[in-house]
């Protein structure tokens, strides 16, 4: 059992940059590929990354690659994702999850859920 909680969020300004966290409680969270999705008002919730157990590999939406990146500290039980020059696009509720593998980019591919930190992105 892993129970997740995202922070971090906030509003920014078009082009500037937030950081999330997703804190895990649970002795196996090493032992999961940790993902980041999200959720804007009226879409179905879309992968944005995901980086795999011991952190040596990573997976992108395209539209976040060279913008976003995940990483994680195993010893603090906690993923993040660096969001950089950020767009109005980019606004949504975000969720961390735990899954079985990086490369899996469906909801239903992943165990364990946060509640959500919204980020909002004004132009």
């Amino acid at each position: 059992q892993v129970q997740l909680v995202e922070s971090g969020g906030g509003l920014v300004l078009a082009g500037g940059s937030l950081r999330l966290s997703c804190a895990a409680s649970g002795r196996t969270f090493g032992s999961y590929a940790m993902g980041w999705f999200r959720q804007a008002p009226g879409k179905e919730r879309e992968f944005v990354a995901a980086i795999s157990w011991g952190g040596g590999n990573t997976n992108y939406l395209d539209s976040v690659k060279g913008r976003f990146t995940i990483s994680r500290d195993n010893a603090k039980n906690t993923v993040y994702l660096q969001m950089n020059s950020l767009k109005p696009e980019d606004t949504a509720a975000y969720y961390c999850a735990a899954g079985r593998s990086y490369h899996y980019r469906r909801v239903y591919e992943y165990d364990y859920w946060g509640q959500g930190t919204q980020v909002t992105v004004s132009s």
